[in-house]
């Protein structure tokens, strides 16, 4: 299987929703609004209905739930003039992203050591309240993150980074088929440029290796510059790109 497949089914796995619905080969997900990815389109398989119709379908299912329309568009796409169709629709490209992976046995781990690290191997309240703090996510959220998160689908580590007993950065890493994928990395922003990003990632890395992942992925926004030079740091190459349609 082509890699970018592998990884975007690992990712799509990794990030669960709270209710999938299969349309014709695209695949419709839902979380109550938290997040893009869980709560677009991702149409991955081949078609066999009239796609303006599908898009009307898919306008009003998600009409239904009290959420736009959003579309996860990559060079998996198909129909491959699909993004086309959506941009005819009135559909605006956003977010465009860039899919990252490093192998994992050319990883340096000699990084400095600043901050204490703890790991919990299960989402807990803690964990939660200091991301939303950290990414200023609304409490309304709190409760869908949990649900999304406490799934057994993968194996999961919860990382918080602490400086004078303060919670200074926060990410997650989940282990699937030896991959191991980075969410949620974040650092406060009275504590960023110390060296904290890259102990966190260090970290992660370092538990995904030892639970047998052997790549490393996550996605970062392309226009966040001081990401991708954290990144880089580590090996992290380009694999492809996605970007997002809304209304």
């Amino acid at each position: 299987m082509n890699v970018a497949w592998t990884y975007d089914e690992i990712m799509l796995n990794q990030w669960q929703p709270l209710q999938t619905i299969l349309y014709d080969g695209w695949i419709l997900r839902f979380a109550d609004g938290y997040t893009k990815r869980a709560n677009s389109i991702q149409p991955l398989y081949p078609s066999s209905l009239d796609i303006r119709e599908k898009i009307r379908h898919c306008e009003e299912l998600y009409g239904s739930h009290g959420q736009r329309t959003v579309f996860r568009l990559s060079s998996l796409t198909t129909p491959v003039d699909l993004d086309d169709i959506l941009h005819e629709e009135g559909y605006e490209a956003i977010d465009l992203c860039s899919i990252q992976s490093v192998d994992l046995s050319k990883v340096q781990f000699n990084r400095p050591v600043t901050a204490e690290v703890r790991m919990d191997d299960q989402i807990n309240d803690e964990w939660i309240e200091q991301y939303c703090e950290l990414n200023s996510v609304e409490d309304r959220h709190k409760p869908t993150m949990k649900r999304m998160l406490s799934n057994r689908c993968s194996v999961k580590g919860f990382f918080t980074l602490y400086q004078d007993g303060a919670a200074v950065a926060c990410g997650l890493g989940m282990v699937e088929r030896r991959c191991l994928g980075l969410y949620d990395i974040v650092t406060h922003p009275n504590y960023r440029n110390l060296g904290l990003g890259e102990q966190l990632v260090s970290s992660i890395l370092r538990w995904g290796r030892e639970r047998g992942a052997e790549h490393a992925t996550l996605a970062v926004l392309k226009e966040n510059a001081p990401a991708l030079r954290l990144y880089s740091k580590f090996g992290f190459i380009d694999i492809y790109e996605y970007w997002y349609r809304v209304k």
